[in-house]
């Protein structure tokens, strides 16, 4: 099997793992079944040991690269925020202007879960990161995980896109809070079309998570 989808490399934090999944076909494998079965039973349901089931191995196998579960979600989150920042970076090659950077930027956080790659399905990976991402880090611990840098993929999207906020205003006093609030609110707003529509206000054939998202930062960075 070609795992290329592991060629962008991914900026990982080793104290997440305990043996590298990107390193062995086993470790793929757990990867890209975690994936389908997390989206197909929720978090809460998924186990190591039906994991183990799923790829014809052993729970003790499996636990040779994540100490937990949590750990897996950890990884998943990391593997998901080091590839938007690729893609982003892409996205943004050559662009000099910094509110079409700022489009771009919500552009790929908005539809990631339409990307396509040949190899690991990145609509259920968006789908887990909509439901399941916030429950690796409020948790109790998570003061314990971030000393140690589990959440550096994140912070770094962050902090990326509010640098371009600040491009384009330098007064502005709150863009960690504005970005950290529109990532979780594209998360939100997809779950809700899904799910929950009155909590919304979905358009046929309109990007409407894109230009709500898009118009509420402009409008809140415009000086």
């Amino acid at each position: 099997m070609d795992f290329a989808l592991f060629s962008f490399a991914p900026n990982i934090n080793k104290d997440i793992y305990i043996k590298d999944p990107s390193s062995s076909d086993l470790g793929r494998s757990i990867i890209l079944e975690s994936i389908g079965m997390i989206d197909d039973l929720g978090f809460e349901d998924f186990t190591f040991k039906k994991l183990a089931i799923k790829i014809n191995s052993t729970e003790a196998t499996i636990y040779r690269y994540f100490e937990n579960k949590h750990k897996l979600l950890i990884y998943l989150t990391s593997w998901y925020w080091s590839w938007i920042e690729y893609q982003m970076a892409l996205k943004n090659t050559n662009i000099r202007p910094a509110i079409e950077r700022l489009r771009n930027a919500i552009s790929v956080l908005t539809h990631a879960g339409n990307y396509q790659n040949e190899h690991l399905d990145i609509h259920r990976l968006f789908k887990i990161i909509c439901l399941e991402s916030s429950k690796s880090y409020m948790i109790k611990n998570v003061d314990k995980n971030n000393k140690f840098g589990f959440y550096f993929n994140y912070k770094k999207i962050v902090s990326n896109i509010s640098d371009i906020i600040l491009e384009i205003n330098p007064t502005y006093k709150y863009p960690h809070m504005l970005v950290s609030t529109m990532i979780e609110g594209i998360h939100h707003q997809e779950y809700f079309s899904l799910h929950l529509p009155s909590l919304t206000d979905k358009y046929e054939n309109e990007d409407f998570i894109y230009d709500f998202y898009t118009q509420m930062t402009l409008l809140s960075i415009s000086k």
